[in-house]
């Protein structure tokens, strides 16, 4: 078997197909509840709220006091909110209250001129040959995580969510400002993110009830507290790199691209509030998402040796330790393909906000001008109507016909069209890199007792963390 080669695992090693281990998912709320129980389960996690029926219907409509929603699973529809017709499904007015504290009026949340200016100062930073000029970043950060794991790869339980957040926040952290993830500002920086993925800022009160755009988000004190801090750290790191451009010795990295860059419609450049705002949001989709997919990629290598020892295998082989080669990127077929579907299975951002501006009518039912319209990955990519054997992990998917189909259709773990995430191929460089670098060295293994379980926070995480066993693999990889 060659590394790019896409086939069954052996019978006599994986056992017949029907007693292969399912991964983990949310049990399904029990039949039809009340609004008020519902938005009950919705604060205490937006995934375990989800009834089975949803994984199945092509749409399905929710009403309640305060808001009228549709979930959409149709690709039609999903095609026309995210990419025929934007601009008439905003993205809602819910998620920017949640998520305003830390983010601002940065471009993840921000809509129509405003929004479009911003896309045209960053997009010319995430261009794709920027990718060969980051290379160097992933590379160093990757190692720089396999060294630091080493001590605690003796077999003991370690929570790998804090071990991929680590290597994941360094490499934004020298891609953005060229500082190590152990600068006292980037640690100061990961400790309050952490803080503030614990104070659950995407469910409250400002999220649930209409209020109006004018008034300000009801947040909790620890909500308000951690992005507070957040973003004075982000202050300092833009006023000093404002400073440094000024003088002439800023470094060529993403943040003195976006800072030097001028909108080519009106000449105006962000100003410092304004890059706190994007600097939040790349942190956040920087570190945070591609954390979360590698996190769940460990664990279902973890569930899955035979696809474990395989990539192990591809990154042995096609990897030079002592050689910083941009090329092996097109070479971890195997890695790509296990990283895509960790992200099918546990999608890092789980559900997108958008909203009607006029009445609308879809698969013939009215929808009301201010309905809230969800596009969520969650039930997209495992729809049983779309997905042959949906919660099922196989990498093997991808290589057929009928996988690139459903893809096609339904498969959107960086949104789609004009709001396609900027970094989508800044994570599918990082993340099969650092995935096969960590096999490479590292066996993992499950802790008994210790199965994860999916909970929407900032991104899809372990409610407990994910819990797994490090051990080297041997001398013979360096």
């Amino acid at each position: 078997m060659t590394s790019d080669t896409f086939v069954e695992a052996d019978p006599a090693q994986a056992g017949c197909p029907f007693a292969r281990p399912q991964p983990v998912k949310p049990p399904a709320r029990p039949g039809r509840l009340t609004p008020r129980v519902v938005l009950r389960l919705l604060r205490q996690d937006i995934l375990a709220a989800q009834p089975q029926r949803l994984f199945r219907a092509w749409m399905a409509e929710f009403r309640s006091p305060f808001f009228t929603s549709f979930l959409c699973n149709d690709p039609d529809i999903v095609d026309k909110v995210l990419t025929r017709r934007p601009r008439d499904f905003p993205k809602s007015m819910r998620l920017f209250k949640g998520l305003t504290p830390l983010l601002g009026h940065s471009i993840f949340i921000t809509n129509g001129r405003e929004w479009e200016r911003q896309r045209r100062i960053i997009d010319p930073a995430f261009d794709g040959g920027r990718i060969r000029d980051v290379f160097p970043v992933m590379w160093d950060s990757t190692r720089a995580g396999v060294a630091r794991l080493k001590p605690l790869a003796d077999g003991r339980p370690l929570d790998v969510e804090a071990q991929t957040s680590h290597i994941a926040l360094d490499v934004i952290f020298r891609a953005l400002f060229s500082l190590p993830v152990e600068s006292d500002t980037a640690m100061a920086t990961f400790e309050a993110f952490r803080a503030h993925q614990a104070s659950r800022p995407m469910i409250n009160t400002g999220t649930l009830l209409p209020l109006p755009r004018w008034m300000p988000g009801l947040h909790s004190r620890g909500t308000t507290r951690t992005a507070r801090q957040i973003r004075g750290l982000i202050r300092g790191l833009v006023d000093a790199r404002a400073a440094e451009i000024a003088a002439g010795t800023a470094p060529d990295d993403l943040a003195t691209r976006i800072m030097t860059t001028a909108d080519p419609e009106d000449g105006s450049r962000f100003t410092p509030e304004e890059m706190v705002d994007q600097v939040g949001i790349f942190l956040l989709a920087g570190h945070e998402t591609s954390a979360a997919a590698l996190a769940w990629a460990l664990y279902l290598l973890a569930l899955f040796p035979d696809w474990q020892d395989r990539v192990a295998a591809e990154a042995a082989e096609v990897i030079e330790p002592d050689q910083m080669d941009f090329g092996v990127l097109t070479r971890l077929k195997l890695s790509r393909a296990v990283f895509r579907e960790s992200m099918r299975l546990y999608p890092p951002v789980p559900m997108y906000l958008r909203e009607t501006t006029a009445k609308e009518q879809f698969r013939g039912r009215d929808v009301p001008k201010g309905a809230q319209i969800v596009i969520s990955p969650w039930h997209l990519h495992r729809h049983e109507r779309i997905w042959d054997r949906p919660d099922d992990f196989d990498p093997g998917r991808w290589d057929t016909p009928e996988g690139r189909e459903s893809m096609r259709q339904a498969y959107i773990p960086f949104s789609a069209g004009p709001r396609v995430c900027p970094g989508a191929a800044f994570a599918m460089a990082e993340g099969p890199l650092i995935l096969s670098e960590l096999l490479r060295h590292y066996r993992v293994g499950l802790v008994e007792g210790r199965e994860p379980m999916p909970v929407a926070q900032l991104t899809v995480r372990g409610q407990d963390g994910i819990w797994l066993t490090f051990t080297p693999r041997g001398p013979s990889i360096s």
